[in-house]
C-alpha cells in the first residue's frame, strides 16, 4: 500500500519593517513556512527600491485561508537550510531553497 502525501501550495504574505520603520511585503505561494520565507526574501531583494535583507531581519509570514502568521529571521532560515535532512525529498527541497537564497 502506497501512501502519498499531498502538500498544497498556500498563498502567503512575507513582510518586514526596514530601519526606517517602513513595512514591505511580497505575495508568494509556498508549501511550507521556510519556502514562503525564502521566496519572499528573493522577491523582496529583487525590488530595486529596497536594501538587501540582513540576517537578523525578522520576517513575518502570513498564511492566507485559513489565516495564520509566523515571525522568523533570515538567520533562522539559513540555520534550518544548513541543518541535516531526514529524507531525499527534504534534501532536494533544501538544495532548491539554498540556491534561491544565494541568488539574491
Amino acid at each position: 500500500m502506497l501512501l502519498l502525501r499531498t502538500v498544497t501550495l498556500r498563498e502567503c504574505i512575507v513582510s518586514f519593517k526596514d530601519a526606517r520603520g517602513i513595512r514591505h511585503s511580497a505575495h508568494v505561494e509556498a508549501e511550507s513556512l521556510y519556502e514562503a520565507a525564502v521566496l519572499g526574501v528573493r522577491r523582496l531583494n529583487d525590488d530595486p527600491w529596497l536594501e538587501k535583507i540582513g540576517p537578523a531581519t525578522v520576517l513575518e509570514v502570513e498564511v492566507r485561508a485559513p489565516g495564520v502568521s509566523h515571525a522568523i529571521s533570515l538567520q533562522q532560515i539559513e540555520r534550518w537550510l544548513a541543518g541535516a535532512t531526514t529524507n531525499p525529498n527534504e534534501s532536494m527541497k533544501k538544495a532548491k531553497l539554498k540556491l534561491l537564497l544565494v541568488q539574491r
